[in-house]
């Protein structure tokens, strides 16, 4: 497939109707210019069944459908596509599926650890062997944090299945069943370790479980933690064929725990798309939500230096420095797809200061692209119904290197 030129793409945007609704048109004044905006239900969860490869819980990450869209019109097999805020790795899990090579980065190692088995997926076979030699008898330690989540001998399971990941050098296998078993630690049906809890991309604090334990009358009831491990394993891999395995294993893969603005290891001029979605202002708090994954993998949440920036002006300082980086390591004609929401309430638009961000590491903004799923009118796209502290729409700023 050839790669889409900027021109080809508003045209196509313009004549959007896949949807059965008619693109509108703005303008933004930002940084000095006037950015076309265009309005429309581009993607939608109802267009196609996304691979279930994706179905890992994460806090703030966006759906399959949005870096396909870009991926697909943008570049080509073989291109390298780059997330510099990957998260759970949507935009590299859908870049490999389609034959792209791929690189992510994160501060968080969480991001790497839930990325990297599911871009060398082992066989489900593989994976009934090793959890049937798997050793996870024993008495629990005696740990008040984690009392009020787990039944005595659903926590030893896990403490044994913790201290064999800690304990030795990983192969591939044991990667994907410790990717999965962070996706079970806890959440709000039978098929988690847990009782009863919020749903799985972010974990209470002991004592706020403690309370939900109360309000509920409930007690951590015993979960098989093998058996749901084989369960989920099984419901990942679902379906994929033989084509999307062999382009997994063949992504080239380059995976980073760094700060965006830091990625050495990329070579200048080598990515041809970008697809990410940066930390909004202060909207989520990663290290409280991932405090018991982080216990999981032995790491101190409080040693992963995740900011969460709360003032305007700061957090363009610092989407200035990831803007230069990712000038240096995007090639010449290649693309930004930046995606940002409203925060504060509705009233700070953050494409509105992404874009001067762009423009002073020498990136030109080509379009605002905002994907509307329950399409109404223009006016709504820039207004504050239903929304507290996230985003009501896909806002996407479509940045060129000249």
């Amino acid at each position: 497939m050839a790669k889409t030129t900027s021109q080809t793409l508003r045209k196509e945007l313009l004549g959007f109707k896949e949807f059965g609704t008619s693109t509108q048109c703005a303008e933004l004044a930002a940084g000095g210019t006037m950015v076309p905006v265009y309005i429309n239900e581009y993607w939608t969860a109802k267009q196609r069944a996304a691979s279930n490869l994706h179905e890992v819980p994460y806090r703030a990450c966006f759906k399959p459908q949005l870096p396909r869209f870009f991926i697909e019109r943008l570049t080509r097999p073989g291109d390298r596509v780059y997330d510099p805020f990957m998260g759970r790795g949507t935009t590299l899990i859908e870049a490999a599926l389609m034959g792209r090579r791929v690189a992510g980065c994160d501060v968080n190692p969480l991001a790497a650890t839930l990325a990297e088995p599911r871009l060398a997926p082992p066989a489900q076979d593989d994976v009934l062997a090793k959890l049937e030699s798997l050793d996870l008898t024993g008495h629990a330690e005696v740990n008040e944090d984690l009392a009020p989540f787990y039944h005595i001998d659903t926590l030893g399971q896990i403490q044994a299945l913790r201290r064999y990941f800690l304990n030795r050098e990983l192969d591939a296998v044991d990667k994907w069943i410790r990717m999965v078993a962070l996706t079970r630690l806890t959440g709000h049906s039978p098929g988690y370790f847990s009782v009863y809890t919020l749903p799985p991309n972010q974990a209470v604090l002991p004592g706020r479980q403690r309370l939900i334990n109360e309000k509920r009358a409930q007690v951590p009831e015993f979960r098989d933690v093998k058996a749901l491990i084989a369960r989920k394993s099984a419901q990942l891999l679902k379906e994929l064929t033989k084509e999307q395995l062999k382009h997994l294993h063949s992504s080239d893969r380059i995976l980073l725990t760094s700060e965006a603005s830091q990625t050495q290891a990329l070579a200048d001029n080598s990515v041809s798309l970008v697809v990410t979605s940066p930390p909004f202002l202060n909207v989520v708090d990663y290290k409280t939500d991932n405090w018991l994954r982080c216990w999981f993998l032995g790491i101190d949440a409080a040693t992963v230096q995740i900011s969460q920036i709360k003032k305007l002006t700061e957090w363009q300082q610092t989407m200035t420095r990831v803007f230069h980086e990712l000038a240096r390591v995007i090639k010449p004609g290649g693309h930004i797809a930046f995606e940002v929401g409203e925060v504060a309430g509705g009233t700070i638009r953050l494409e509105e200061a992404s874009i001067p961000c762009g423009i002073a590491a020498g990136l030109e903004p080509d379009l605002v692209l905002i994907n509307a799923q329950e399409f109404t009118k223009t006016a709504n796209c820039w207004g504050i119904a239903n929304n507290d502290k996230g985003t009501n729409t896909n806002r996407i700023i479509l940045f060129r290197k000249p």
